[in-house]
């Protein structure tokens, strides 16, 4: 998409200065580098999902049986989505103090997500799949930004203490409702489905859509990014933001801390006491993805939050490489699942499958080898892009 968008949606629109006051080239530097950092991430993990498939983890992951280097290659990963989200809902607000408020914001917000739908189950799912007319339609990250985001642009014209206010009654409250289902192939079922309870949703021609990420608690995140925008501009200064971003990231993480050992609420299957000190530790940290519990937002968005806080300190040369990345989010996204399926794919023809029918790569380490050396032509890639769009006024280049 265009400068105007949020991760992966596109990219960040500037107002103000970030958590320690740098501005480049219009952009916010640590935003940009914060989602660079976390796309890296999604790389390894979609790595994995196109090399290691024969090694599939389920979700939560079962720490029994999943070797600790999976489990933790799996963990990292958790950080992509709530602060793919969560920026989202902050450039928004970066985006209607820029371009003319509320109206302007909500406008934004419709198309982009409507358009973020229509990507969603054409070029991403055929990217996963390469079927012009797959059996199952994956509803995943781009459909629960886009969805996120149109729910957004009408939510926006709440005031900010009550639209705060619902982004955190949904963060907080939306695992109570965990006990409801509802029959699938029905309306409400598919309703259901759609915003939180991860199911099969059978289409009109014989497919069918699989809802891998239910958007209600994202609506709720998306919120709360949107909420702290105003941390964002020239009138806090970059101490005071610091302190606030750590303050949430550290408040964040005590309270998960606190719900997690309680044990009572908050994430679905509780964790257990394992035979070692590592198998308690993965299970204390084992949480429920789809739809994420609130533990599992509490730990990731808390991260998240010290991250942005603390990127700006990082060596000019490693923020420029994160920033290359994250200033392109889009674009990233669909090239590099079009590239690691064209590359299983060559695998296939060159060396045949060596896991059954699959080709997979020997070890773990070997899937963070991999994505290294993918992240290679993605940075070219990604700084050819940006380079490109900044000499071209061609609307639909916006929309990348």
């Amino acid at each position: 998409m265009g400068q105007t968008e949020a991760a992966p949606a596109g990219a960040q629109p500037t107002e103000g200065v970030a958590a320690g006051g740098r501005v480049l080239a219009g952009r916010i530097v640590t935003i940009d580098a914060l989602r660079g950092f976390v796309m890296l991430l999604m790389l390894v993990d979609h790595a994995r999902e196109f090399f290691y498939l024969h090694a599939q983890v389920s979700d939560p992951v079962n720490v029994a049986t999943t070797p600790p280097g999976l489990f933790f290659t799996r963990l990292t990963a958790h950080l992509c989505a709530p602060v793919f989200v969560a920026l989202t809902g902050l450039s928004a607000w970066l985006y209607g103090r820029r371009r003319g408020g509320r109206r302007a914001a909500s406008g934004f917000l419709l198309k982009r997500g409507l358009f973020l739908v229509l990507l969603e189950l054409t070029f991403v799912n055929f990217a996963w799949t390469f079927s012009l007319t797959p059996r199952t339609y994956y509803l995943q990250v781009i459909w629960a930004i886009g969805l996120s985001m149109i729910a957004l642009s009408g939510l926006l014209w709440l005031p900010r203490p009550v639209l705060m206010g619902v982004g955190l009654v949904i963060v907080f409250g939306h695992n109570l409702l965990d006990p409801i289902t509802l029959e699938t192939g029905t309306p409400g079922g598919t309703v259901w489905a759609i915003l939180h309870d991860r199911g099969f949703i059978e289409l009109p021609w014989g497919a069918r859509a699989r809802t891998s990420y239910p958007i209600l608690p994202w609506i709720g995140v998306i919120a709360l990014g949107h909420g702290v925008g105003p941390w964002f501009t020239a009138q806090l200064g970059p101490a005071a933001r610091r302190f606030r971003l750590y303050s949430l990231g550290l408040a964040a993480l005590a309270l998960f801390v606190l719900l997690r050992v309680v044990n009572v609420y908050g994430e679905p299957v509780p964790w257990a006491r394992g035979v070692t000190p590592l198998l308690t530790l993965s299970s204390f940290l084992n949480l429920t993805k789809y739809p994420p519990s609130l533990d599992f937002l509490l730990l990731t968005l808390g991260v998240g939050a010290l991250l942005l806080a603390t990127l700006d300190r990082l060596p000019s040369g490693l923020q420029a490489l994160l920033t290359t990345f994250g200033a392109a989010p889009l674009f990233f996204y669909l090239v590099h699942l079009y590239l690691l399926h064209l590359l299983n794919e060559v695998a296939l023809a060159l060396f045949g499958p060596n896991q059954g029918s699959l080709f997979s790569v020997p070890n773990v380490l070997s899937l963070w080898v991999l994505a290294a050396l993918v992240s290679f032509p993605l940075w070219f890639a990604c700084r050819w892009f940006a380079r490109l769009k900044a000499r071209t006024r061609s609307a639909w280049m916006s929309y990348l």
